[in-house]
């Protein structure tokens, strides 16, 4: 079902782009936003792991150095039949964690010293399960896909916007006036819709990612239990960072408080607790 929604939110994207491509900067307008969006994300998708693990610090760690880390990565790596991921420490003591790379090829999972310093080994494989899910299920291509196309909407956008304000809309194809409070209003509208249904497909792909992660382990409890210790841990504790990695990490490590659902990269953890429990039972296959 969540592999549905995030189809059916790139689509819808894709529509809003060529919606206002259309609608105000034309055909060719459309194409130099989506092709200025296209070579910022993919600089992304390709050089993003090193930036964001140089970005928290994070130092590379062998089995030598963190053997129950190293031990429950390469274990639940081979249970999910995807190559092992290099694995991270993050200098800090807040609670969180997340994984990056383009492909399982080149994947890396970073942890921060903290969560490695409170989960139990059941808690801990939990969310490294949540985490080797993103890396099978290519969370980082979709997550750029969306980047792609709502960056490309917002550069469109702007472009309407500024085109607007120095006479570019001033005139409709029929030659009148008035055309530059339309022009703002629905691009305005549009760079806005596109953030929220970006924010959707990275919440979707977090309720897919538990929901592999109890499937992996065969059991939800130990990451139920992870995540509520995780969202006290964010509460306490933030992550100081660059607000464009927060969907990233396995729970929001920007925030003191509650977030209204809608404008969050993540879900609120009361309801993936609960469609966690309601996976409580069944089996590895």
């Amino acid at each position: 079902m969540n592999n549905l929604k995030t189809g059916l939110l790139l689509t819808l994207l894709t529509l809003l782009l060529v919606f206002l491509g259309s609608a105000l900067g034309g055909q060719q307008g459309a194409i130099i936003a989506f092709g200025f969006a296209v070579i910022m994300n993919g600089s992304a998708y390709w050089f993003s792991d090193r930036v964001v693990l140089r970005m928290y610090k994070a130092q590379q760690v062998s089995e030598a150095q963190s053997p129950e880390l190293y031990g429950v990565v390469s274990d639940l790596a081979q249970r999910a039949r995807i190559p092992m991921p290099k694995v991270y420490l993050i200098p800090s003591p807040a609670l969180n964690a997340f994984a990056t790379g383009r492909n399982p090829e080149h994947a890396a999972v970073a942890i921060t010293e903290g969560l490695l310093g409170t989960l139990d080994r059941h808690e801990l494989a939990g969310v490294i399960a949540h985490e080797l899910s993103h890396v099978k299920h290519r969370d980082i291509l979709i997550g750029t896909l969306a980047a792609t196309i709502a960056g490309a909407i917002s550069m469109l956008a702007s472009m309407a916007q500024w085109g607007a304000m120095f006479g570019g809309f001033s005139r409709g194809g029929n030659g009148r006036g008035g055309n530059i409070f339309v022009v703002l209003i629905v691009s305005i509208v549009a760079a806005f819709a596109a953030a929220l249904v970006q924010m959707a497909i990275s919440r979707s792909r977090e309720y897919q990612a538990d929901a592999g992660a109890a499937r992996l382990l065969g059991d939800p409890t130990g990451l139920i239990s992870a995540l509520r210790k995780l969202e006290l841990g964010a509460q306490r504790v933030p992550l100081a960072g660059n607000p464009a990695t927060a969907h990233l990490f396995i729970v929001n490590p920007l925030r003191g408080g509650r977030m209204n659902k809608f404008f969050s990269t993540h879900p609120p953890i009361e309801e993936r607790i609960q469609a966690l429990q309601g996976m409580i039972g069944l089996r590895h296959p």
